[in-house]
C-alpha cells in the first residue's frame, strides 16, 4: 500500500494540467496519475492500423489513455469564458479569463499554433446582426485550432515534461473512492490495490462519467439537476458555412424553438473536416474532426437539444444512452440520412445518398431513417434550427444535407462543489468534463489548475 501527496484519477486535460501546475510550484510533491487507458505512443485504434471494423476493445483507444478523448479531437481551444464549460458558476469572469490565458500560454509553450480566430470585431458584429435578425444568437469566441493531426505531438511533449516527476499507472482503473469520516483517504483500484493519498482529484473525463456518477451516489453526495444533450451531426458542403468559419472557425449559434421553446445549439464545428464515430460502453455515437494539414470538401457540426428533466426522473445519462442504443439497434451503428429523405418521410439508401452533392465522410454509416430514433420533440427542434441556419447560410436546408445520428453528450452529471471544485468530502476535488464543470479542452484544463492551486495552498499552510 503506497502513500502519495496527491492522487489524480484520469490523464485527460484536467488531470494533466493539475499535475503540471503542482509541479511548477512544488517539484517535491509525490503525485500519482491513474489512467485506465494507455500511454500516448500506444494509443492507436485497430481500425486505423488494419482498416477493419471496430474491435469493441475493452478500453477504447480513441477515448481512454494519455490526453483523454481530447487527444483525438480536432483540438479547438476556446479562449472566451462564455464557451466550453460552466466554471463561471464557481469563479468570477475576470478570474476565469485570467486562468484561460494561463492555460493558453501553456498550450502555446507545448506547440499550439499562434493564429487565433474570431479577433475581427467588425466582421463578428456584422454576423451577430445577421444572426439576430433570424432568431439566432451568435456567441463571440476566440479560438485557437490545433488540429486532430497535431494534438498527439503536443500531448507527447506534455507527457515528456512530467516524465520521472510524476508516477503514472497506465491500464489501471479506479474502482472506489476511499473515505474516512468526512475526509478522502485514497483510491481502490480494480485489481484490488489501494492507493492512500492526502488529496484526490477526480478527472475521469467523458469516458469515466458513469463511474463517477456511481461513486457520487454511493457516497450520497448532492447531485444537481443537469441537462442531457441529444441531437445529430450535420454535414454540408464547406463553402456553405465558409463566411462563418473563416471569421470565427467555430460559430456558436443558439436558437430557441417556436414549438417547444427548447434551447438548440451548434457544437463542435469542423470546417473541411470529417465525421467520425465513437464507441463508448457498448454504444456507438457520432462526432467530428478537423485537421491542420489536410482537408475534405465538407464541413460538419452538431445540433444539440438541451433538456433538464424534473422529478421523479433524474437519469439524463441513461436516457441519452437509451436513445443512442435505439439508433444502434436499427442501424447496427451510426445512421445517416439525407435531409430531403427525412422531409419526404422515407429512409435513405446508399443509391439515394450517392446521387447527392454531399458525399459522406463517414463511410460505414448505415443509411436509414432517423425519425424512428429521435423523439418527435427533438426532431422538431432540429428542423426549426436548420431552417433558421439556412437564412444566414443558404444551403444548410438542402435536400442533399446529411444528418448522422445520434450525437449524445454523456458528461452532463453535475455535483455540488465549492468555488475551488472541492466536493462535500474534504480534500476530494472533481474536475473536467466527467464532473460536468467543463465541455472542452480549455475549461477542463482550467479546472485542473483550480484544484491544484487550492491543494498547493493547503499544503503550504501545513
Amino acid at each position: 500500500m503506497q502513500r502519495y501527496d496527491v492522487a489524480i484519477v484520469g490523464a485527460g486535460p484536467a488531470g494533466i494540467f493539475a499535475a503540471l501546475e503542482m509541479l511548477e510550484k512544488n517539484g517535491g510533491l509525490k503525485i500519482l496519475l491513474i489512467e485506465k487507458g494507455k500511454d500516448i505512443d500506444k494509443r492507436q485504434c485497430p481500425m486505423e492500423i488494419r482498416d477493419i471494423s471496430c474491435n469493441k476493445c475493452p478500453e477504447c483507444y480513441l477515448l481512454s489513455g494519455w490526453g483523454g478523448a481530447g487527444a483525438f479531437s480536432d483540438g479547438k481551444l476556446n479562449l472566451s469564458p462564455e464557451v466550453g464549460g460552466f466554471l463561471s458558476r464557481y469563479i468570477d469572469m475576470e478570474t476565469l479569463q485570467s486562468l484561460i490565458d494561463h492555460v493558453d500560454g501553456i498550450y502555446l509553450k507545448f506547440g499550439a499554433p499562434e493564429e487565433i480566430y474570431g479577433t475581427d470585431s467588425g466582421t463578428i458584429k456584422d454576423l451577430q446582426r445577421l444572426a439576430s435578425k433570424n432568431d439566432l444568437t451568435l456567441v463571440p469566441s476566440k479560438i485557437r485550432h490545433i488540429g486532430t493531426d497535431l494534438c498527439r505531438g503536443l500531448l507527447k511533449k506534455m507527457r515528456e515534461a512530467l516524465n520521472h516527476k510524476v508516477e503514472i499507472l497506465f491500464d489501471s482503473e479506479a474502482e472506489k473512492i476511499l473515505v474516512e469520516g468526512d475526509k478522502v483517504k485514497g483510491i481502490r483500484l480494480k485489481d484490488g490495490g489501494e492507493i492512500l493519498s492526502d488529496f484526490v482529484i477526480l478527472a475521469p473525463g467523458r469516458e469515466g462519467s458513469r463511474w463517477l456518477e456511481g461513486e457520487v451516489k454511493a457516497l450520497k453526495l448532492t447531485i444537481l439537476q443537469n441537462p442531457v444533450d441529444i441531437g445529430v451531426r450535420v454535414e454540408i458542403p464547406a463553402p456553405v458555412f465558409e463566411h462563418l468559419t473563416k471569421a470565427i472557425y467555430e460559430p456558436k449559434l443558439i436558437y430557441y424553438s417556436r414549438k417547444f421553446d427548447d434551447r438548440v445549439r451548434t457544437f463542435c464545428v469542423n470546417p473541411y473536416g470529417e465525421v467520425v464515430k465513437e464507441y463508448l460502453k457498448g454504444i456507438w455515437t457520432v462526432n467530428g474532426h478537423s485537421y491542420a494539414r489536410r482537408r475534405t470538401n465538407n464541413t460538419n457540426f452538431a445540433l444539440l437539444v438541451s433538456t433538464v428533466f424534473t422529478e421523479p426522473f433524474n437519469e439524463p445519462i441513461s436516457y441519452g444512452g437509451y436513445i443512442a442504443q435505439l439508433a444502434n439497434f436499427l442501424g447496427q451503428g451510426v445512421i445517416v440520412q439525407r435531409l430531403g429523405d427525412l422531409y419526404s418521410g422515407r429512409r435513405s439508401t446508399r443509391e439515394r445518398i450517392a446521387k447527392g452533392i454531399v458525399q459522406p465522410t463517414l463511410k460505414d454509416a448505415t443509411p436509414g431513417d432517423l425519425s424512428f430514433v429521435i423523439p418527435y420533440r427533438y426532431l422538431c427542434d432540429i428542423m426549426e434550427m436548420i431552417e433558421a441556419l439556412d437564412r444566414i447560410a443558404p444551403g444548410v436546408n438542402s435536400r442533399h444535407t446529411l444528418l448522422y445520428g445520434v450525437e449524445v453528450k454523456f458528461y452532463s452529471m453535475q455535483l455540488k462543489l465549492t468555488n475551488n471544485l472541492e466536493t462535500e468530502v474534504k480534500n476530494l476535488f472533481a474536475t473536467g468534463d466527467g464532473a460536468g464543470v467543463s465541455r472542452g479542452l480549455v475549461q477542463a484544463s482550467v479546472s485542473g489548475v483550480i484544484a491544484a492551486r487550492e491543494i498547493l495552498r493547503r499544503l503550504q499552510g501545513r
